[in-house]
């Protein structure tokens, strides 16, 4: 199953959007691999859009793109651009968009220190598995960015998302003890499976994080899970590990068939 043919007018116009409603188009890597997108930070939106009825235009990045600095996900809406996935999920709740609206006060809390958790303990290594480890970043990565780029931008783009994404690495990482990369590698692993492990048990054996509908804490998860889980990788060091946690392999698939589905039945 493959969505690289995901469609924003379809995905706004299956939403019955109020009068007035500005349109809000989001610029994102498209998917493969049966994702609605490979890239992490464009799934979290994705989802959470997906999540809080958020009528989107999507549209992946073609041969139209011109930016140098690769920064995507980008919503636009009534002429202003909103970069990163916490400012992107913040102004879809201010247009009433809000798939938190069930949490509780303690929950909200917990939802911010998980989210915080998952960015500096399992994105590095999801980071690193793609875009810093030379066997699926030669084999896999840079070959897909590389031929979703324009010219001449695939030949530039891939490599400044490597040191992009190594820089990011070493500066939430690479402060003493850990002064050389073999030694960051090993403990962002290590950190990054304990995360797995301490959000599969607070998953249990629910559908998601908090009661029967999904919220910003499951955007974030499914995100940055999914691409590690539906790769196609030679290198499967934390792959494997997370494959062996079967209730977050579960979780992933059960948010696909539930809220993308439809996009494979149309593409």
């Amino acid at each position: 199953m493959c969505l690289t043919g995901i469609s924003g007018q379809m995905w706004a116009n299956r939403s019955r959007v109020p009068s007035g409603t500005p349109m809000m188009e989001l610029r994102c890597w498209g998917g493969d691999w049966g994702l609605p997108s490979v890239h992490p930070e464009c799934l979290v939106v994705l989802a959470y859009a997906r999540f809080a009825g958020a009528p989107l235009k999507v549209t992946p990045i073609d041969y139209t793109w011109a930016s140098p600095k690769g920064t995507v996900p980008l919503l636009t809406s009534a002429g202003e651009d909103i970069s990163q996935p916490a400012n992107i999920l913040n102004f879809l709740r201010k247009q009433k968009y809000n798939a938190d609206y069930v949490l509780s006060a303690k929950e909200g809390s917990d939802t911010l220190a998980y989210i915080a958790l998952l960015e500096e303990k399992l994105l590095p290594a999801v980071l690193h598995t793609f875009w810093v480890d030379t066997d699926n970043y030669c084999s896999v990565t840079r070959p897909w960015y590389a031929s979703r780029t324009p010219f001449p931008l695939n030949y530039y783009l891939p490599g400044r998302m490597s040191r992009d994404a190594l820089n990011r690495i070493l500066v939430t990482k690479g402060q003493p003890p850990l002064y050389c990369l073999t030694e960051v590698e090993a403990q962002l692993y290590k950190d990054a499976k304990e995360c797995l492990n301490l959000i599969s048990n607070r998953l249990g054996t629910a559908q998601y994080f908090f009661g029967s509908t999904p919220t910003s804490l499951d955007a974030f998860v499914f995100g940055f899970l999914a691409p590690l889980y539906k790769a196609h990788l030679p290198k499967v060091n934390l792959q494997q590990h997370l494959k062996q946690l079967s209730n977050l392999c579960h979780f992933c698939d059960h948010i696909l068939s539930t809220y993308f589905v439809s996009d494979d039945a149309d593409g």
